[in-house]
């Protein structure tokens, strides 16, 4: 179950002496708490709220690629890691984006995921992990698409019009400040 609220103040319980969190949810959780109430322990999560990014975009952009992909005469998968290197979004954790180092005779490709190359010398070469695109918030998803559009504007693919752009990321939530 999954569930948007804030926390609100810290309590600490005196017997105890332990923190206890006050969660102030925006849906309503009585028959979510019916259910675990009785349970000896729970697994939660909480991060920082972010809007997804819609499936509609995400489609938009596998468009614009397939076709980027027809004029290039590549692979529109080869096409989505070039644009994920140059328009994607780094993953970043609370020290800053999430790099590795390893040897040049070694190829990226046999780490899984995507990466973009920062450094590098004829010992060692240095990358940034890239999020998926299917890990994208909406925000980040707007950055990809225009990247995207841009490609194609340069090769002459045709994409719609700007404010159909616009009214089209309205619409799914994306921001388009």
């Amino acid at each position: 179950m999954k569930f948007t609220g804030r926390l609100k103040e810290p309590i600490i319980d005196f017997k105890t002496g332990r923190l206890a969190m006050l969660f102030e949810p925006y849906e309503d959780l009585r028959e979510c708490y019916e259910q675990l109430k009785d349970c000896d322990k729970l697994s939660l999560e909480i991060k920082k709220y972010r809007a997804k990014r819609s499936l509609d975009a995400n489609a938009y952009a596998w468009v614009l690629m397939s076709k980027l992909a027809e004029v290039l005469n590549t692979s529109k998968e080869e096409v989505y890691e070039h644009m994920l290197q140059k328009y994607g979004a780094l993953y970043e954790d609370d020290e800053g984006y999430i790099t590795i180092t390893i040897k040049s005779t070694i190829p990226v490709e046999k780490l899984g995921g995507h990466w973009l190359r920062i450094r590098g010398n004829d010992h060692y070469i240095g990358y940034a992990m890239i999020k998926g695109s299917s890990e994208y918030d909406t925000g980040e998803m707007s950055r990809f698409i225009d990247g995207i559009i841009s490609e194609c504007e340069e090769m002459g693919i045709q994409t719609i019009t700007p404010n159909e752009i616009e009214e089209m990321k309205q619409k799914w939530g994306i921001d388009v400040g």
